[in-house]
């Protein structure tokens, strides 16, 4: 591995010097591949150079990133087939076991074969290979993004990956994962504020923020929407850009970006890889994956490891790949970009390809392709995996500062109260819109004037007339306990990509986030409730008194907050879509059945699920404050006035019992959100992207 001192990097040019003709010529040309077994032990010789490690030194202060010398041996991964995954825990446990004796290895699908590499301050790694051959994967797992069924030795600094890289380390995914209602200006705003040094002022941050936004070229839609799905906002490209200005704003030591010039035109490619070079350039390690670059952003990487099948056919420098193939007698036939041919060698697309004479033979052959692929990896086998591997033991070992730097996390950047400022901002920015939704407040507003209409000026006069109003109450609360649970248990199934994102990357505290949420969601549900109640209130001619129109507004309230947050548990437990909204269905309509309206006297083997529902405790608050047992009614009938508590209708109820429902509903509404954000906490950890 080829690493330069810090003079050396500052002199050395933008682009890299270009290979010699002769490794782009014209097949046939004898230029290309004369003195072949010379090039050949040459090439093995030469294309190693040891690690100056000691250089890099100097950077392990607080001024500059800590430099990170990546090795990777012997890299395998494997997921389970499809047809041998299942939901029947039976069926899992024995699974397990019987993977544990080796039963079940066929039902493995291998996608890392065992992959060798180094990279280190300086240099840009390009992952390169066909769709399908595991280099994303590759990328997850050497940032940290998967764990499970990896095999071999990953080492940063010779230190294995440990939690305190979270924050050293970059991650552009291939999907662009950005909030979709924030602008580009606000994205990187939002950002920088969050994981740039406490020790920069505001000032200097968004000056970095406007040279980000020069260099990636994101000046001209710096206050358009993101936009994403159903939401119009910025171009493809665009998006691209912003993604890595979003992860290169904080200057990581690792940086890794999966596919990052899909989307973007030759130009703008090439300005985000010389964009990359001055990143790696200032001292950091950068790994990308690439499919097929132009020839002279090709030329821009120091590191090329080739990946063909989850097996890598080619790991070195990338201006020597040429030489070494051409080693191997695979000689292009016309002039062609080095990508595309070294593509085609990794498909065993030999077509305008020279062959060495072993594959000769097999051409024409319904396995030529794999008989190709076979060849290589079986000389990248024999060839260049021993010296990658003795690269690797033979280089300086890092020094004890960096393998002790390494391992120690950093501390936040800001404050809680500090993060919390700001993600209630971006939250608050990103949800506005659907706070303030005119469709929304017209349903609320229009269910309220009919449920006015149809109970205009009722009264509890008669037992038929109580019951009315009594059922009006009820359905007050089963009207605002099922708005606010499907307007909070998609939440975080929504926001999970962004959540798990932002969470591996170590922005912010979950607590903050959870917090924030909850905070800025309220605003709708004390806004619309609100409203509502102003105008079904005294249409429906409930008690006219002060102290009983906000005790029930208080009341509704309190249900409201209550639905938000079994909704947010709901939706923290699956972090499903689908199945959060079954969850709630099925939740909503236990508590609508035991919540004292529809059946009273439920039996005692039952009785228990009425204690669950907050609904039971917010209709009987809502009873005791509209009524009390001494207001008499009926006073027209033959028998005579009759108190209320003697009412059918509040044989299950002590009117005059107190308000012991509100410190149950108020016990209810910490305990759902305590369990929300345990649930969220767990289920996160175990996401991936």
């Amino acid at each position: 591995m080829e690493n330069r001192k810090e003079g050396e990097i500052e002199d050395m040019p933008m682009p890299l010097s270009p290979p010699t003709m002769g490794s782009m010529q014209i097949a046939g040309s004898n230029g290309f591949g004369h003195n072949i077994e010379f090039m050949s032990q040459a090439y093995l010789r030469n294309r190693y150079s040891e690690i100056d490690i000691e250089d890099y030194t100097v950077y392990a202060d607080k001024d500059h990133p800590l430099p990170i010398f990546l090795k990777f041996e012997d890299v395998e991964y494997k997921v389970r087939s499809s047809q041998a995954a299942s939901i029947n825990p039976v069926r899992v446990v024995v699974s397990k076991f019987a993977s544990q004796l080796n039963l079940e290895q066929d039902k493995y699908k291998e996608i890392l074969k065992g992959v060798t590499g180094s990279t280190g301050p300086g240099e840009i790694l390009a992952l390169m290979g066909p769709s399908g051959s595991g280099k994303t994967t590759l990328l997850k797992i050497i940032g940290g993004r998967l764990t499970d069924n990896v095999k071999g030795n990953i080492t940063y600094n010779d230190i294995p990956y440990n939690p305190a890289l979270k924050r050293r380390i970059g991650f552009v995914p291939q999907d662009d994962i950005l909030l979709p209602q924030l602008t580009v200006e606000e994205t990187l705003v939002f950002s920088a504020f969050l994981r740039l040094p406490s020790d920069m002022s505001l000032q200097q941050k968004y000056a970095k923020v406007e040279m980000i936004m020069k260099e990636l070229g994101l000046e001209r839609c710096r206050h358009t929407r993101i936009g994403g799905g159903l939401v119009k906002g910025i171009s493809g490209g665009e998006r691209k850009r912003t993604s890595i200005g979003y992860e290169i704003l904080v200057d990581p030591s690792l940086l890794l970006l999966d596919e990052p010039t899909s989307g973007l035109d030759s130009t703008s490619a090439n300005k985000l890889i010389h964009i990359l070079q001055g990143v790696a350039k200032a001292g950091r390690t950068v790994i990308t994956t690439i499919h097929q670059p132009s020839s002279r952003m090709f030329h821009m990487f120091d590191k090329l490891l080739l990946i063909s099948e989850g097996y890598p056919i080619y790991s070195g420098k990338a201006r020597e790949c040429m030489e070494y193939f051409s080693s191997l007698r695979f000689i292009p036939e016309i002039a062609m970009n080095p990508a595309e041919f070294l593509l085609d060698l990794a498909t065993g697309q030999v077509n305008d390809i020279t062959l060495p004479e072993d594959l000769v033979a097999s051409q024409g052959t319904a396995d030529s392709d794999r008989a190709v692929i076979k060849y290589l990896q079986l000389k990248y086998k024999t060839h260049l995996e021993p010296k990658e591997k003795e690269e690797n033991h033979r280089s300086t070992k890092a020094p004890q500062q960096l393998q002790l730097a390494i391992q120690v996390k950093k501390d936040w950047t800001i404050t809680w109260w500090e993060q919390f400022m700001i993600i209630m901002k971006r939250t608050f920015r990103e949800r506005r819109r659907d706070y303030f939704d005119k469709l929304r407040l017209l349903q609320s507003l229009g269910v309220a004037v009919l449920l006015g209409l149809l109970w205009w000026k009722s009264s509890a006069a008669t037992e038929a007339q109580l019951r009315d109003q009594v059922g009006l109450l009820f359905y007050i609360c089963i009207f605002w306990t099922s708005s606010s649970i499907f307007g909070a248990v998609y939440v975080f199934p929504f926001e999970k990509v962004y959540l798990v994102k932002e969470r591996k990357a170590d922005m912010y505290r979950l607590s903050v986030y959870y917090v924030c949420s909850t905070l800025c969601d309220m605003v709708a549900h004390v806004l619309y409730p609100t409203s509502f109640m102003l105008i079904v209130y005294f249409m429906a001619g409930f008690k006219r008194t002060v102290i009983c129109f906000f005790l029930t507004l208080f009341t509704i309230l309190l249900i409201a907050i209550i639905s938000q947050g079994a909704g947010e548990l709901f939706g923290a437990a699956v972090l499903s879509i689908k199945r959060a909204g079954m969850m709630a269905s099925l939740v909503l309509m236990l508590f609508l059945l035991t919540g004292g309206y529809y059946v009273q006297h439920i039996p005692k083997f039952m009785r228990w699920m009425k204690y669950l529902s907050f609904m039971y405790y917010g209709f009987r608050l809502l009873v005791k404050v509209q009524y009390s047992g001494d207001q008499l009614y009926e006073c027209q009938s033959k028998g005579g006035c009759r108190t209320l508590q003697n009412s059918p209708s509040f044989d299950t109820v002590n009117l005059d019992g107190g308000l012991q429902e509100v410190w149950i509903l108020l016990a209810m509404a910490l305990g759902y959100r305590l369990c929300a954000y345990f649930c969220l906490r767990k289920r996160i950890s175990g996401c991936h992207i």
